[in-house]
C-alpha cells in the first residue's frame, strides 16, 4: 500500500509539473501573421465564366506566348469553383504541364489570389511553413484570377515555360476581358 501511495503521489507531482507545456504560446511580434486585420478586403465571386469568355483568354494567352516565340505551354481556364471550362496546349508542351496548368487556375479561383503570391511568401522563411498544408495548393507562379467588374469569374493558369512565362502569359490572358 505504501508503495501506492509513492506512486501515486510521484505521478501527480509530475502532472503539476507538465501542465507548463500545455500553457498558450506568447505571440511573436516579428511574426506577420500576428498581426490582426481591421477588414477583409477580398474580391466576391461572381457568375462563372462561359466558354466563349473562356476561349477568348485562353486565345489571348496563346497569342502572347506565339508573339515571343514561346511554343510549348498548356492554358487551363476554371471557373470560381475551380472547375475546368476551357483547355488548350501547344504542340510541343510537356505532359506534366497539363495537370500543372489546371492546378494553377484552380488554386487562383480557390484562393482568390495569383500563385505568384503563395511562392512569395513560401520564399520568405518559416513563418509561413505552413503553406504547403494548405489544401490544393500550389505555389508556382502562373495562376491568376480573372476578374470582371471587381468579381472573380475564374481563373487562368499556364504551364509548360519557366514560372516568369507562365505568369507573362497568363496575365496576357485575363487582359483580354478587361
Amino acid at each position: 500500500m505504501r508503495q501506492l501511495t509513492k506512486m501515486a503521489g510521484a505521478l501527480g507531482v509530475a502532472l503539476l509539473m507538465s501542465t507548463g507545456a500545455f500553457a498558450q504560446v506568447p505571440p511573436d511580434p516579428a511574426n506577420p501573421n500576428e498581426a490582426i486585420p481591421d477588414a477583409m478586403v477580398q474580391a466576391s465571386y461572381g457568375e462563372p465564366i462561359n466558354t466563349e469568355n473562356a476561349k477568348k483568354v485562353a486565345a489571348a494567352a496563346i497569342a502572347e506566348s506565339k508573339k515571343r516565340n514561346w511554343n510549348g505551354l498548356c492554358v487551363a481556364v476554371v471557373g470560381p469553383s475551380g472547375d475546368l471550362v476551357y483547355f488548350e496546349k501547344q504542340d510541343n508542351c510537356q505532359h506534366a504541364s497539363i495537370s500543372i496548368s489546371q492546378h494553377k487556375a484552380r488554386t487562383a479561383a480557390r484562393y482568390r489570389r495569383p500563385t505568384l503570391v503563395f511562392e512569395r511568401l513560401a520564399g520568405k522563411g518559416a513563418f509561413f511553413a505552413y503553406l504547403p498544408t494548405l489544401d490544393d495548393v500550389i505555389m508556382s507562379r502562373g495562376g491568376n484570377p480573372i476578374l470582371v467588374g471587381g468579381k472573380i469569374v475564374g481563373a487562368i493558369g499556364v504551364s509548360g515555360g519557366t514560372g516568369s512565362q507562365d505568369d507573362v502569359v497568363s496575365q496576357a490572358g485575363v487582359a483580354a476581358l478587361k
